[in-house]
């Protein structure tokens, strides 16, 4: 490979892991008062994925990465990359090292990037480049893990459309030189304006634990201003999935016509709809996560692991990977499925 700018990176193996224990829609319904047939329906969630207590992020993504690399040498790794949530087993700590460790991945370095929900997009884009960039990286792992379950008040109605959280962890391999599942192209967007949004209010620099009553603010998420949060993101969270799907394919060198399949993040049906309806896809080009939930930024690889089992792919398909993160980030990557 005397030329790196020509290489290809591709996707070679994946790995999922979710935990045992299931809270179906009618457990939801129970819980937040929500209608069963609005959680199934409108929602698009029959069952999802919750984690143990004792069953951390960490876990979860060598879970993942293990059953990944279960043809792989780890000590061949060059890089191992943690893209899952920042809501990890401690609140300032590395889980990429761990990883890296456990794993016995004693050539590669760990670090991590974070994107939220548009995790597994960016992670892609940044891998890729760093992989073309260096002549030394040729096999690089990216592992993710979500709990993020736990971080939901289901008494909260402003946290109504995170209802569908669920848990587990998920993991590719990317190797140079590959012959299957290139990574094409990528595009993102950000809209900072809503970073103001969702967060959790305490344990960072502006509300220490140790400098609060333990009685005046939970360890859950919280949205400030739902109605403005509303008011500025609906008019453009459509667009701006439809648009970095196309930029990522016409950064491709493809355009809309020639999209085979639809790899979105788990969001209401309508809107899943919409979008499908836009490329001119059906249902079997695409896979819903109504059995899922949302996992963060692992929809996307639990999607072509259900789609590669199932035989809803097949070689030369382009795949459109889709995810947004709050904050707020949209992306998209484009596959090229098999052997071309």
């Amino acid at each position: 490979m005397n030329n790196v700018s020509r290489d290809k990176i591709g996707i070679t193996a994946m790995g999922v892991y979710l935990p045992e224990k299931i809270e179906t829609s009618a457990d939801l319904a129970k819980k937040t008062g929500i209608p069963q047939d609005i959680v199934k329906g409108k929602m698009g969630l029959r069952q999802k994925h919750i984690a143990a207590p004792d069953e951390h992020v960490s876990d979860m993504a060598l879970a993942a990465a293990r059953s990944a690399l279960y043809s792989f040498d780890p000590g061949d790794l060059d890089a191992v990359i943690f893209f899952g949530s920042q809501y990890k087993d401690y609140s300032v700590w590395s889980c990429a090292c761990k990883l890296q460790n456990e794993l016995g991945a004693d050539n590669a370095f760990a670090t991590e990037i974070y994107s939220l929900c548009a995790g597994f997009t960016v992670a892609l884009r940044m891998a890729k480049a760093l992989m073309l960039a260096d002549d030394e990286m040729n096999n690089v792992l990216l592992a993710m893990g979500s709990k993020e379950s736990y971080l939901i008040d289901y008494s909260n109605p402003r946290l109504r459309f995170m209802y569908n959280f669920g848990d587990g962890g998920a993991a590719v391999l990317l190797q140079k030189g590959a012959e299957k599942n290139i990574v094409l192209e990528t595009h993102n967007i950000t809209a900072g304006f809503f970073s103001k949004h969702v967060k959790m209010l305490t344990g960072g620099s502006v509300n220490p634990i140790s400098q609060l009553d333990g009685s005046i603010i939970p360890d859950k998420l919280e949205v400030i201003d739902p109605e403005e949060m509303k008011e500025h993101l609906d008019p453009i969270t459509y667009d701006n999935f439809i648009n970095v799907i196309k930029k990522a394919l016409e950064k491709s060198g493809k355009n809309a016509a020639d999209l085979d399949f639809l790899a979105p993040i788990h969001f209401k049906r309508s809107l899943y709809n919409s979008i499908l309806e836009e490329f001119g896809l059906n249902e079997n080009q695409s896979f819903y996560l109504e059995d899922y939930g949302h996992i963060q930024a692992a929809d996307q690889i639990i999607i072509l692991s259900e789609a590669d089992k199932r035989g809803l792919l097949k070689d030369g398909d382009l795949v459109a990977l889709l995810a947004a993160g709050t904050g707020y980030t949209w992306g998209s990557t484009i596959l090229q499925w098999g052997k071309a």
